[in-house]
Order: C-alpha cells, then sequence, then structure tokens
C-alpha cells in the first residue's frame, strides 16, 4: 500500500480548490490536490463575475487573461413577464468603495483551465477520491478509492457542496430551498449580436437571466419554486425545455432563441442547495490543521451571483493566511510548534471568512424567496420597487475586497 507525504494538500480540483493552490504557489508554497474526475470538471457552463472576483483573480495573476476572453458586463436590465413591461435599467459604469464596478459573464472550464495552467506540473492528482480522514498525531491521514494513504500536515475542503472534509468537521448536509434551476450555454456559429446586458425576467414563481459571455456564447439560467404539478415533468427534459419556452411567452424572440438552441442534455434540473447560516456561527470552519473553502464552506442558492465569487475569495485570504503562517515556522522546529502556527492561521482565515459568507447565504436566500412569490400582491412589490433595488443589493455585495496574497 503506497503512502504518500505531502505538506498541505487540497481536495476538489474547483474553483476554490485552484484559487488555493495557486495562491499557494505564488507564495512560493507547494500543494496537492486532489480530484477525484478524470478531468477538470466544467458543470455549471458558467457564471456573472462581479468585481470581488476579479480582485481575488488579480492577485492570483489569472485576471487579465480572463478579461480578453469575456465580454463586460454594462447593464442590468429587469423585465416582468406577467406586464411585460421593463421593472428596471441599472448601470455597471459606477465605482465603490473599493474602484469601478467590473462584470463579466466567465466560462467555468475556461476560468479552470487558466487556474490550473499556471500551476506546476503534477500539481493535480486526478482520478482520486478520497473515502475516509483519519489522524496521526499532528498530521491528517486521507484514504484513497485506490488504496493510497496521503500523510499531511495541513487539509483544506474544496470538495464541493457533498464535501467528505466539511462533513469531518462536523457539518450536516446541505439543505434543499425548495427550488431547481436549469443552465445553458449554447455557442452561436455566428455573432449572437447580443449586448453587453444582464437581462432578468421575472414570472409568477420563477425567473430566467441571459448573459453574454463572448461574442458567439450567451449564458442563461432559469430558476423556480417546485409545485405538484411541475414535479411531473422534472425527469423528461423534452417537457420541461417546452414548459420553460410556454413560460417565457414575452421574452423577445432572439432571447428566447438561446434556449431554444440548447441541446436536452442540458434540461436537468439542479436543486438548489444552501447551509444554514448558524451552522457556521456555531460551527467549525477550521478545526485544528483542516479547514474547508467554496461550497464545501458556504453552498448558496446563486440569487446574487456569489457563489464562485466568494469561493475565489477564499481562496486568496486562505492561501495568504497560510502563507504568514508558514513564513513563522523556522527550520528544524518542533512539529508540535508547527502545528500551532498552522492552526492559528486557519484560524485567522476562518474568522475572516465567517460572516461574509454568512451574508452572503442569508441575503442570496431572501433574494430568491422574494424574486419567486406567486401571490399578486407580492409580485406588485418585487416589480415595482424591488426590482430596482436588485441592481443595487448586486452592486453592494459585490464591492468588496479579499486584499493581495501578500498582506505587507
Amino acid at each position: 500500500m503506497e503512502t504518500i507525504n505531502e505538506d498541505i494538500v487540497i481536495v476538489g480540483a474547483g474553483v476554490a480548490g485552484l484559487t488555493t493552490s495557486l495562491g499557494l504557489h505564488r507564495l512560493g508554497i507547494q500543494s496537492l490536490v486532489l480530484e477525484c474526475s478524470e478531468k477538470l470538471r466544467a458543470a455549471g457552463f458558467a457564471f456573472a463575475t462581479w468585481t470581488n472576483a476579479w480582485k481575488a483573480l488579480d492577485a492570483v495573476g489569472v485576471g487579465d487573461n480572463l478579461r480578453h476572453q469575456h465580454l463586460q458586463i454594462h447593464r442590468y436590465v429587469t423585465t416582468s413577464l406577467i406586464t411585460g413591461q421593463q421593472t428596471s435599467t441599472t448601470s455597471f459604469e459606477g465605482k465603490g468603495k473599493h474602484g469601478p464596478c467590473e462584470v463579466h459573464c466567465v466560462r467555468r472550464k475556461t476560468l479552470l483551465e487558466a487556474l490550473a495552467k499556471e500551476l506546476p506540473d503534477g500539481t493535480i492528482r486526478f482520478m482520486s477520491k478520497v473515502v475516509s480522514i483519519q489522524e496521526s498525531g499532528f498530521y491528517k491521514l486521507l484514504r484513497l478509492a485506490d488504496g493510497t494513504i496521503i500523510k499531511t500536515k495541513v487539509l483544506i475542503g474544496g470538495d464541493g457542496i457533498n464535501s467528505v472534509v466539511a462533513k469531518w468537521l462536523g457539518f450536516k448536509k446541505a439543505s434543499h430551498s425548495g427550488r431547481y434551476a436549469v443552465r445553458g450555454s449554447p455557442e452561436m456559429k455566428i455573432n449572437h449580436g447580443f449586448l453587453s446586458d444582464f437581462f432578468q425576467y421575472f414570472g409568477k414563481g420563477f425567473r430566467a437571466g441571459f448573459l453574454p459571455c463572448d461574442d458567439k456564447t450567451v449564458y442563461w439560467f432559469f430558476t423556480w419554486t417546485s409545485n405538484s404539478q411541475e414535479n411531473e415533468i422534472e425527469d423528461n427534459p423534452a417537457k420541461l425545455k417546452q414548459s420553460m419556452l410556454n413560460k417565457l411567452g414575452k421574452v423577445p424572440s432572439d432571447v428566447r432563441s438561446f434556449i431554444e438552441n440548447t441541446g436536452l442534455d442540458a434540461f436537468l434540473p439542479f436543486p438548489m442547495r444552501y447551509r444554514h447560516p448558524w451552522e457556521l456561527i456555531f460551527g467549525n470552519i477550521s478545526k485544528g490543521n483542516v479547514c474547508v473553502v467554496g461550497d464545501a464552506l458556504h453552498p448558496t442558492t446563486p440569487d446574487l451571483g456569489q457563489g464562485a465569487c466568494i469561493a475565489l475569495e477564499d481562496g486568496v485570504v486562505l492561501a495568504r493566511c497560510l502563507g504568514e503562517a508558514y513564513s513563522k515556522i523556522e527550520k528544524g522546529e518542533q512539529e508540535e510548534d508547527q502545528y500551532k502556527k498552522i492552526e492559528e492561521g486557519l484560524k485567522k482565515y476562518a474568522n475572516q471568512r465567517r460572516w461574509r459568507s454568512i451574508d452572503i447565504i442569508t441575503t442570496s436566500y431572501i433574494l430568491g424567496y422574494v424574486q419567486e412569490v406567486y401571490s399578486k400582491m407580492s409580485t406588485f412589490f418585487r416589480d415595482k420597487v424591488f426590482a430596482a433595488f436588485l441592481a443595487r443589493l448586486f452592486l453592494k455585495k459585490s464591492d468588496f475586497d479579499c486584499g493581495k496574497l501578500n498582506s505587507s
């Protein structure tokens, strides 16, 4: 049975895991990333990448590369599908406390590849599923599905919503919000001519959004609150697609065409899950030499478009805190003293990320509930009052700077 010794092991080659690894690499610290699949996974197609995310991407040195591949979004436009009227228009041209607003829709595959490309060869070990975690003195022993055992000083869980590491820390499974999402990202053969706007359409119990990634690719999403009638079609992609198109009756034909041109394999309902905020108040984001990042830490409904953005923040903050801890470790120092410094570094990370995570989870959940209301009074409030407030909330929550990798 093979045993491997590593200083830092990151479970999961997703957004948070790769950002943490790259951040550490920029600080001259090596890590090993374990990924259970045979290649980088691109589930989710794309996501809105707000100002806070770009600060994190710049911190790890891949921001400019990604900017050049994706259109910048300049406006947020909302329309009621009940009245057919446009309800708000908000410019993204302004400045916040932390600088100019910047929004792009980034393809997930492109982002992961950009992060992975900057890592040294051999950093990511594919087909490496962690099946158990054990303690051995100041170390953690990871047993993989193939029988390999990895002994590590630091264990970071970036293994998503069903995280093995989060479970070891005592977190429960993420809760189902009662809502579902379908997403797609068709690539057109010619320039789609779509303006650089973020369009959202609100109906009775559902909403849809459309954002251009580049000149030929548009990312769209459709979210809804499930009811007994729709439960019957959720397992039938063709019926689900037609149901969505029927609900989008008042949407312009050029916008509808993006859903029409998306293959049936994309029409699989994705349950929108979240972590209860009190779990982060009372739970262990870090414990000893173990911590979690990204969806393993703060699974959230996507209503603020901040899930991947704050995962990027996590990676930068954690790399910085670990970098500070490692800079204090002296050559030949006792294992117990090293462990204490690493533990303090992870505690610092946890303290910096706890309330930010709670804020995003709570706000996203409330937004989702308000945006997909059924009653006439509630939809009137949403369309007449809440639409403009929502746009300002997007900007407010993204006006955040996770800082540079080096705190000095």
